[in-house]
């Protein structure tokens, strides 16, 4: 490399780079699942949730306000509800594309809150550099996620971290929203001279540095001349220290001997900027979170490892407004889009396992009926609102017995032209009127799709009701050779031949459920076992030295992205 080439700085690992080619599915909504106001844009997504986002990018890049994810910690602990331990390199792989996708969701003035905890949190954090910007970095958040020390080991973690990114950092600032005063904060007013302004503290009126504008004595009611100590300034010219004094709004002391100080009203006081440090004590804590899943689930059945609905709280009050679009893509048990619902926000929420049936779907049901638990009495919820319940289509493309790639069966004459749209960019809208007008990119550019075989005749009979400037992409299995070419507006495609090669058809399974793979000191031989459906290898397999692919290739299954 020449020494003048730029170089960047990023994290390397295996694997990286070999993006996978995800096919973007439709939504199905599954009405036995949907609760509430019909009208509702609240969705809960049952499927694996990089096969979601991609089907959700054409139709919300840009548009999330804010995006909360609770991904596997990578810890080598088994959950009940995912193994969340993966080879380094895998957890990688798997959390950068989705990070690259939620990144093209974010609104302009969007954020990304990721909760992490130490195993892997300096990783992720270089990671989010490389894909959001270093200088999109906003703050990485200290949870106090135990309220006592764990006896049973050498140093006891305390805390879990929340990396918060914006794509404008400018921006949000202007638009974050303050915290409100506790009685922490509101105790430290006091009216000790009885202003009818109310309650107020008094700050400090020197500034650090030396500024010749700010330098000037100023004489107290007792009559002593004071000038600002050492290395420090007033902290305003004295025409703002005479508009202060106009407004009664300097104070020293009862006596009026003390030196200057600034009289800041409560009265004046919108809210507290955030800070880096949440204590348990205003957003919750472990603990906390798992009696809320108690209480809603039963102890037999609780998500093992939920987040306090006062912490989402807190991110959602300063990232979001009322009506703002949220989504989590690792929705676990629900708690994002709970609160989310509870705090007149709209909400997006995908989560892979069974439990967003018998977790996510129940919990939010009570919410919509008005549940009092977690934050719902501080927000006076009494219930209402809606949520849709969605899977994702199956593959648009399987193979048949000989090996050909063929359309689904599961695909009815209106799933497929909504897919194949989306295939094409195009946004899935059948005119009222006009049978092949189905989907529209542009104010005149419009997809149709059949399966039946075009003739001449059909492009004649579509081709005199194009208005002028009007183009049209027809999807077929077959049509007339004579159609190939006759019409400069209307071009021809065969279906599923103009598909093959786009994407991975056919692949369900994008989740973090890979193999718990951790390398000790000495490994023993053995017999390799074939890989259960679960992903899971038995406990001699953890012994072994040999890395995730290669005992993959030894099994005779696919690596991750093959």
């Amino acid at each position: 490399m020449t020494p003048n080439k730029l170089q960047k700085l990023e994290l390397t690992w295996i694997g990286k780079g070999e993006e996978p080619k995800l096919e973007p599915r439709i939504l199905i909504e599954q009405p036995e699942y949907s609760y509430g106001n019909p009208n509702s844009e609240n969705m809960l997504i049952h499927g694996d949730n990089l096969l979601a986002l991609k089907a959700l990018e054409q139709d919300y890049t840009g548009k999330i306000k804010c995006i909360y994810i609770d991904p596997p910690y990578n810890t080598g602990n088994a959950f009940e509800h995912y193994d969340d331990g993966l080879e380094h390199s895998l957890w990688l792989n798997l959390i950068s594309h989705r990070l690259k996708i939620l990144k093209n969701l974010l609104s302009n003035d969007g954020s990304i809150w990721i909760s992490i905890d130490d195993d892997e949190c300096h990783y992720l954090k270089v990671l989010c550099d490389e894909v959001f910007g270093r200088s999109c970095f906003v703050a990485n958040i200290i949870w106090q996620k135990r309220y006592s020390p764990d006896a049973r080991v050498s140093i006891s973690d305390a805390h879990e971290h929340l990396l918060c990114y914006a794509i404008d950092p400018s921006r949000f600032k202007d638009t974050r929203n303050l915290i409100p005063l506790g009685e922490q904060q509101t105790g430290q007013f006091k009216n000790p001279d009885n202003d009818p302004r109310g309650p107020w503290k008094a700050s400090d009126f020197t500034a650090a540095g030396y500024r010749p504008n700010q330098m000037y004595q100023i004489t107290l009611p007792s009559g002593r001349t004071v000038s600002p100590s050492a290395g420090r300034c007033w902290r305003v010219t004295k025409e703002g220290f005479e508009k202060f004094t106009a407004e009664q709004r300097m104070y020293y002391g009862p006596s009026g001997d003390s030196l200057p100080s600034l009289k800041r009203f409560l009265s004046d006081m919108p809210g507290m900027v955030p800070w880096s440090w949440w204590p348990h004590t205003e957003v919750g804590h472990s603990q906390e979170a798992k009696k809320e899943s108690h209480d809603l689930f039963g102890a037999d059945v609780a998500f093992s490892t939920p987040k306090p609905e006062r912490l989402i709280q807190r991110i959602l009050h300063i990232a979001t407004n009322p009506g703002d679009l949220v989504l989590d893509s690792f929705l676990g048990s629900g708690t994002t889009a709970a609160v989310a619902l509870k705090m007149g926000r709209k909400y997006i929420g995908i989560e892979l396992g069974e439990h967003a049936k018998t977790h996510c779907f129940p919990r939010l049901k009570q919410v919509v009926d008005g549940e009092q638990g977690g934050v719902s009495k501080a927000l006076s919820w009494k219930g209402g609102g809606g949520f849709k319940f969605y899977t994702l289509a199956p593959s648009l493309l399987n193979q048949d017995k000989f090996g050909n790639w063929v359309i689904s069966s599961e695909y009815n004459a209106q799933m497929l032209a909504a897919a194949t749209a989306k295939q094409e960019g195009f946004r899935f809208n059948p005119h009222e009127t006009l049978y092949w007008k189905q989907g529209i990119s542009s104010e005149n550019d419009y997809i149709f799709t059949t399966t039946q075989f075009i003739t001449i005749e059909t492009l004649d009979q579509i081709h005199d009701e194009m208005l002028p400037g009007e183009s049209l992409i027809i999807c077929c299995k077959t049509f007339q050779k004579e159609c190939k070419s006759k019409y400069a507006n209307i071009s021809i495609k065969k279906i599923p031949q103009m598909l093959l090669g786009r994407c991975e058809f056919g692949k369900d399974d994008y989740s973090f459920n890979i193999v718990n793979m951790p390398v000790e000191e000495q490994a023993e031989d053995f017999d390799y076992p074939v890989l259960e459906t679960e992903n899971k290898v038995s406990k001699s397999a953890k012994k072994d030295k040999r890395s995730v692919q290669e005992i993959n290739q030894t099994n005779r299954q696919t690596s991750l992205f093959d």
